[in-house]
């Protein structure tokens, strides 16, 4: 269903994830951006942004679920940081969420995300 590609024809991943990713899938579900909101309260988790990065990847798998699949069919995230040097901490609690089922992936700095959240963390799964 899902094959991480890598070669040495193009620079290692610098963090937990895939040079690039292969998928074939009946379908493809594409994810919205989703920030550390606790999915009870609507508030914002309180916490650091490994706290925040957590919650962001829950947010993601109970989406997945929904729609029928999982964190091991994301073939490709976006990661949107307001702070690049937390980008060690974020991968931490990425690679915990992926293990070696790493999807393809961009990290980009941003002034600002809504709710004065720290992450954003958008998807792309293979459905079926």
């Amino acid at each position: 269903m899902k094959t991480n590609i890598r070669t040495g024809d193009a620079p290692d991943a610098i963090g937990p994830y895939s040079q690039g990713v292969r998928a074939r899938a009946s379908e493809f579900l594409f994810l919205s951006g989703q920030i550390g909101l606790d999915p009870q309260t609507g508030e914002l988790v309180p916490g650091d942004i490994e706290v925040q990065t957590e919650r962001v990847l829950r947010n993601l798998e109970g989406v997945l679920r929904a729609a029928g699949s999982s964190l091991d069919q994301v073939v490709k995230t976006t990661i949107y940081l307001t702070d690049m040097e937390e980008f060690p901490r974020v991968n931490k609690v990425y690679g915990k969420f992926f293990g070696e089922s790493l999807p393809a992936r961009a990290t980009v700095g941003v002034s600002s995300l809504p709710n004065g959240a720290l992450v954003e963390i958008e998807a792309l799964a293979a459905v079926g």
